[in-house]
């Protein structure tokens, strides 16, 4: 209120006489809409997920491996659409003079008109209209189209596998820590069984199913044990909360930082183990395809035909390295939550 809005508040009586003047007060202040009051933004209140992405978007590598990732999950989406070839599909020609089939076996990357552009001349064989962005393999199959299949079937298995994974590891984990005792160490003693346990020859996400869960498991127990002591948590038991509200709604949300890490971590595991099951020929079954496949075919012809296996191990490689990238960027940004464990 000031000066002359107090003086007018006063009656005739009051307005005659010597009064001190008004001196306003903060609630004056904090109540009066029409002053504006800056805030330091460096210091105003900023919540855990937006500074979780804050942090992770002034990673350049985080940034970087976000990117690639995004650009092969297109890539393994619409890349296989982006020509006529189907993966499966053997491309040949049918040969008036001869009478025969000419199948495009083995023949090295391709593009027309860029041929054309740099040599002046058109291709002189039966595929001269052809476009083949990574060439074909021996069977005369399009790389380009059976690359971008294989991506996406093995970002298919790896994501399904650790999404389960996170699942099983997790509730095993905060299950195990919540009640202690004779069930934290039986459940204990069977993942350090299952720690070394043979991973088997079986089918791809079975065998991933049976190991990648342990990790989860171990970091989901050890946010349990430092939260469940906590007083939030002992209130809530006060309150007459059960067991599976405390484990599930009270404490799980503070465990999804350190397991969407584990899970960033896990995901390249999971494709190196898919391509290593794949490429000893206990994986992915013909004529399907996936990264490691393609790399043993192109393996089986590394000394005649090297441009078979590159493609295939250029994915693999970018797609490990861009989920470490985002993984270490994770790890940093939620730094502040798991920096004690």
């Amino acid at each position: 209120m000031s000066e002359k809005a107090f003086n007018t508040a006063l009656t005739p009586s009051q307005q005659g006489t010597e009064v001190l003047a008004y001196t306003p007060k903060d609630e004056d202040f904090v109540f009066d809409t029409s002053i504006d009051i800056n805030i330091d933004q460096n210091y105003a209140s900023v919540g855990f997920w937006k500074g979780v992405f804050t942090r992770f978007f002034k990673s350049i590598r985080a940034v970087i491996g976000l990117v690639i990732i995004v650009v092969c999950i297109i890539f393994a989406l619409i890349g296989p659409h982006m020509n006529r070839y189907g993966y499966s599909d053997i491309q040949s020609v049918y040969d008036e003079e001869t009478g025969k089939e000419i199948t495009a076996r083995s023949l090295p990357p391709r593009i027309p008109w860029l041929h054309r552009l740099m040599t002046g001349e058109d291709y002189e064989d039966e595929f001269a209209d052809c476009t083949f962005l990574f060439g074909t393999d021996s069977l005369g199959r399009d790389l380009w189209t059976r690359v971008w299949y294989g991506a996406r079937v093995s970002l298919l298995i790896a994501f399904v596998t650790i999404f389960i994974d996170m699942i099983v590891g997790m509730s095993f984990g905060l299950i195990s820590g919540y009640f202690g005792g004779v069930a934290d160490n039986l459940m204990q003693r069977f993942v350090e069984v299952a720690t070394f346990m043979p991973k088997g020859i079986g089918l791809v996400i079975v065998a991933l199913l049976l190991t990648e869960w342990i990790g989860m498991s171990k970091i989901a127990r050890a946010e349990m044990l430092k939260n469940k002591e906590q007083e939030y948590i002992m209130a809530s038991r006060t309150l007459g909360a059960r067991s599976g509200r405390i484990i599930f709604i009270d404490i799980l949300p503070n465990t999804i930082g350190p397991i969407i890490t584990q899970m960033m971590f896990s995901i390249p595991t999971a494709i190196f183990t898919e391509a290593f099951l794949s490429f000893v020929g206990v994986g992915i079954m013909l004529p399907q395809c996936s990264i490691g496949s393609l790399i043993e075919d192109g393996f089986n012809n590394i000394t005649t035909l090297p441009y078979q296996i590159v493609p295939p191990i250029v994915v693999l490689a970018l797609l490990m390295l861009a989920f470490n990238f985002v993984g270490d960027g994770l790890r940093e940004a939620l730094a502040p939550r798991i920096e004690d464990m």
